[in-house]
């Protein structure tokens, strides 16, 4: 067991790390009782009343992507703001728009997947004492998947899907009940996606975070923001030494040591080069060219994320318009819409 003084050493080097690591927890065990209080909702409507009345925490809209990317392309294309899942817009919107000024720093603050994956690269790192890296070569190989995976879901949705498709698609029953859906996917998970869990698991291990550098397209959207280079670290190549601290750290396996701007959308944004560097001043985070303290691109991304999620709410945006009666018709319906 680690002392206290080993604790107060890494709170005085790594103050940002302790901070998103303690952010990352705080959020998971909120999504973990968003989907408590869901599930409650469920049953109320599933046992015909004989559950107590949970309201549904529209948060819960936050694990719709493929619904928020439907209503996004309503909203660009006729102004007609998503009424259904809108919560759902609000946040895709934000998390995608987000990503051209403070990168991915959703994956690696607030994303739960994101935040497990990082948590099992830890894991082997206590167990084999490194994390292991994959031939160049397969590296290469599998780059590209995640934008081919989110190339096929924008020319699906973006390009190809008329408006009023889409439109039909935000009021059709299984768009309503897709959260359901969702949630009735997860308590009788099994088969081939279970596997398929346990093998990511099991590669996080060896390999940190292969879901989020390989396989996630929500990251990949996010992360094309970056293309803009309004945000990144800078090195500074005179006062570096080479030590390759901060390529060691890096929980994308970018190879900061070489860059002169590390500006791949690759990049979390979690400040753990910066961090890492013991000659001050040699990785700095840079906005718009100008350096910025550390603590400026997580803070002006969880101050901004707390009020567009107020100006949702306040105007009218965040919760469904679909009322308690037609709950009452949907819900114990569900597993017969959509087949």
């Amino acid at each position: 067991m680690k002392s206290k003084a080993w604790y107060i050493k890494q709170l005085k080097q790594k103050p940002v790390q302790i901070t998103r690591h303690i952010v990352q927890a705080l959020f998971l065990l909120f999504l973990l009782y968003v989907g408590l209080r869901f599930y409650q909702f469920y049953l109320h409507f599933e046992t015909l009343g004989k559950e107590p009345f949970v309201e549904r925490p529209s948060a819960v809209e936050g694990f719709l992507p493929i619904s928020a990317l439907v209503g996004l392309k309503v909203w660009l294309t006729s102004g007609d703001f998503d009424k259904i899942h809108p919560a759902g817009l609000v946040l895709f919107t934000f998390f995608v728009g987000s990503g051209n000024l403070f990168r991915k720093s959703f994956c690696s603050w607030f994303c739960p997947v994101g935040t497990v994956s990082e948590w099992t690269g830890m894991l082997g790192k206590k167990l084999f004492k490194r994390n292991f890296d994959l031939p160049q070569p397969l590296v290469w190989l599998l780059a590209p998947l995640k934008y081919l995976l989110l190339l096929f879901f924008l020319k699906m949705i973006i390009f190809d899907m008329p408006t009023f498709v889409a439109k039909g698609f935000l009021e059709d029953p299984y768009n309503k009940v897709s959260d359901m859906k969702m949630l009735l996917f997860f308590l009788n998970i099994g088969g081939f996606t279970l596997k398929f869990i346990l093998v990511m698991f099991v590669l996080s291990i060896f390999f940190k975070n292969f879901w989020c550098r390989f396989l996630c397209p929500y990251g990949a959207m996010i992360g094309l923001g970056s293309i803009l280079r309004i945000t990144k670290v800078r090195r500074n190549e005179d006062s570096c030494t080479n030590c390759e601290m901060c390529t060691k750290v890096c929980p994308q396996r970018i190879k900061v040591h070489t860059k002169k701007a590390v500006v791949t959308p690759a990049c979390t944004a979690c400040m753990q080069c910066v961090e890492a560097c013991p000659i001050k001043d040699t990785l700095n985070m840079t906005v718009a060219n100008k350096k910025v303290n550390k603590w400026f691109v997580p803070i002006a991304f969880l101050v901004l994320f707390i009020l567009v999620v107020g100006i949702a709410k306040i105007t009218g945006h965040w919760n469904t318009i679909i009322s308690y009666e037609e709950w009452k018709q949907l819900i114990p319906e569900v597993n017969n819409i959509g087949h």
